[in-house]
């Protein structure tokens, strides 16, 4: 009997926008994104992707608004078809012919530090607990805490190693005391599980050897934000945006959140740390300036009693 096994060929046109990305430095969560919204384009054709026209296009990006499709997601899929269209494909007036949308700007929504307390204590289990408590005492990205090994904890210098992050950068986060006893409660239980491995995932999927998914990530959330009677929309980077706040609210220098949120330029910091409710607190209004000062007079105009 013949037990020879054959491996399933590789798309080239995959392989070659794979290269494509690999060459030009692009992370491995990016690449992973733009194959799967590529994908996404070619279950909508029907057919291989490099057989769209402008036209097909345009009938998959009104289908994407059609369904409700989030402008992160839209746009998402734009970035990820130029690069295929522009780079790989080197059709230009395809590229061209996409359309990002406008974010809507909306008011981030930020927990307070005893609604933060009470999320993680809903948590699901002492994973999900860690993992949210990562998100919310490093503030990292959702795809930065699924993507953390085991050996990316520095418990020596106390910080968490970050590698290619957005953007494909390589960054330090910050580990407090706190969240090193977290993290080491749930390697006790991973350990006890038989889910933890030298040099393998902090926080292992349904398998082992698959690091957890974002979607498992938002799941817990929303669990957890609707066990400890949370009504805000709550997702795991509305954690990340709450370590920001509160560390602005500390008076921690912008600068230093910056390093610590991995944004390549402080425009992005100050778009994303709203100004905090202690500074709003601080400022004195120009109708209470007003008014102080016509009380003022008025004193100085009343004679003695």
């Amino acid at each position: 009997m013949d037990t020879t096994i054959t491996k399933t060929p590789v798309n080239p046109l995959r392989q070659r926008m794979q290269h494509d990305m690999m060459m030009r430095g692009l992370g491995p969560h990016t690449q992973q994104n733009y194959i799967r919204h590529v994908r996404r384009l070619a279950a909508f054709l029907g057919r291989p992707p490099d057989t769209a026209t402008a036209d097909d296009l345009r009938s998959f990006q009104i289908h994407q608004h059609e369904r409700g499709a989030s402008a992160s997601t839209i746009n998402g899929s734009v970035s990820a078809l130029r690069f295929f269209y522009g780079v790989t494909l080197k059709r230009q007036h395809l590229a061209r012919s996409l359309v990002a949308t406008r974010r809507p700007h909306r008011m981030r929504e930020v927990l307070s530090v005893e609604e933060a307390a009470r999320l993680l204590e809903a948590a699901p289990g002492i994973k999900y607990k860690a993992a949210l408590g990562v998100a919310y005492g490093a503030g990292l990205r959702v795809s930065e805490v699924a993507h953390l090994k085991i050996d990316d904890i520095d418990s020596q210098r106390m910080l968490i190693r970050v590698e290619q992050g957005k953007g494909g950068r390589d960054r330090n986060a910050l580990l407090s005391p706190q969240l090193l006893e977290l993290l080491r409660m749930w390697w006790r239980e991973g350990k006890r599980r038989g889910v933890m491995f030298p040099h393998g995932w902090l926080f292992p999927g349904r398998s082992y050897t698959d690091p957890i998914s974002s979607r498992q990530l938002h799941r817990a959330v929303q669990e957890a934000a609707e066990v400890a009677g949370i009504k805000k929309r709550v997702s795991p980077h509305t954690l990340r945006h709450s370590f920001a706040t509160h560390l602005l609210e500390q008076d921690v220098d912008i600068r230093v959140i910056q390093v610590l949120l991995g944004h390549a330029k402080i425009d992005t910091t100050a778009i994303y740390t709203k100004v905090s409710t202690r500074t709003i607190h601080g400022v004195t209004g120009p109708l209470d300036r007003l008014m102080a000062l016509m009380e003022g007079q008025e004193r100085t105009a009343s004679p003695p009693g």
